[in-house]
């Protein structure tokens, strides 16, 4: 039980549901949300930690770069959070901002690593 609270206390703040929105449009690095949230990194990699911690997302890491995407279901519990999320966030103004602001930083940004 303690478990299930704490994964979705992870979902209490609102810069972590944006996050969970930005990567499901695929794996993304701290720089790429920094953009989309105007956040700086450490607020962005704290958000980022708490959200692995309590599996929300899982990380790769590629040289000095660390990539986030969302994790694989572990129990229904988490399935079902994320399937009402992905059929609530297209009515949430700022989801449709973010996802028209990363698109925009995706187009803009070199191709390859970040920085």
């Amino acid at each position: 039980m303690k478990e299930i609270a704490e994964r979705l206390k992870a979902l209490s703040d609102p810069t972590r549901l944006r996050v969970l929105n930005l990567l499901e449009h695929g794996e993304l690095c701290v720089c790429d949300l920094m953009a989309v949230l105007e956040l700086p990194q450490p607020k962005v990699s704290r958000h980022m930690a708490f959200l692995k911690r309590t599996e929300w997302v899982t990380s790769r890491r590629c040289g000095k770069w660390i990539y986030y995407s969302l994790a694989a279901p572990e129990n229904p519990v988490q399935g079902s959070v994320l399937s009402a999320l992905r059929q609530a966030m297209p009515q949430v103004p700022q989801a449709t901002e973010d996802h028209e602001q990363l698109c925009r930083h995706l187009k803009t940004k070199n191709t390859g690593s970040c920085g």
